[in-house]
């Protein structure tokens, strides 16, 4: 190799500028060959047939070709979000398929075949709480559809001294001066037994899971 030769590898070396024109990359060792990284900041995921929307989730709209109405939104306590053309709308309850096929039919107004996708970026509002006789007790952000069975198990299971055929789901009931909260009796013996699919129901946001 002559001196000039020696010279560029030196440098691409010293400047990290990768390969010289004309040299060969060394190849990745093995176990490291490329792969596609997920971003840092990945979007969770959630079920868009499934997951109920409401204040606080992070929403990501984007409209095929038109930067000014993508943009990421939070949901207000209100449960709405403010986008160009179409001002406040109510989000809070609708699936981010739901969400998108309304937003195809308010865009249509302005846009023609609009294309527009939602994404949950920050699932933030699906919050219950575990208390009583579990090892892990506290608030949980669910991102799915989760039965009482299924929160109960991500708080630890049951403590030796849980009285299991008397916990009770609070769920909040109302709204504003007349809110209130239902009981909801859960029997676990029955739930875990072969014929408990009934006793096992699905959770809400807010629900308190009450573990005597």
């Amino acid at each position: 190799m002559s001196w000039q030769r020696l010279l560029v590898v030196a440098l691409v070396a010293a400047w990290g500028l990768g390969s010289a024109p004309g040299l060969a990359q060394t190849p990745a060792p093995a176990g490291t060959a490329a792969t596609p990284s997920s971003p840092p900041d990945g979007a969770p995921a959630v079920d868009p047939n499934e997951y109920r929307i409401g204040p606080e989730d992070m929403l990501q709209i984007s409209v095929w070709k038109n930067e000014p109405l993508s943009q990421k939104q939070p949901v207000r306590p209100d449960g709405k979000i403010t986008l160009p053309l179409l001002n406040d709308i109510a989000v809070a309850g609708l699936t981010p398929m739901e969400l998108r096929k309304l937003l195809v039919e308010k865009l249509a107004e302005y846009i023609p075949s609009p294309e527009v996708s939602v994404m949950v970026l920050e699932p933030k509002s699906f919050k219950v709480s575990v208390v009583g006789e579990v090892p892990k007790p506290g608030r949980y952000e669910l991102r799915s559809r989760t039965t009482v069975l299924d929160v109960i198990a991500l708080a630890g299971g049951l403590s030796q001294y849980a009285s299991r055929t008397k916990i009770v789901v609070l769920r909040p009931h109302g709204e504003g001066k007349g809110k209130s909260q239902k009981r909801l009796p859960f029997n676990y013996n029955k739930a875990v037994s072969t014929d408990g699919e009934q006793e096992n129901f699905y959770l809400e946001a807010g629900d308190i899971v009450v573990v005597p």
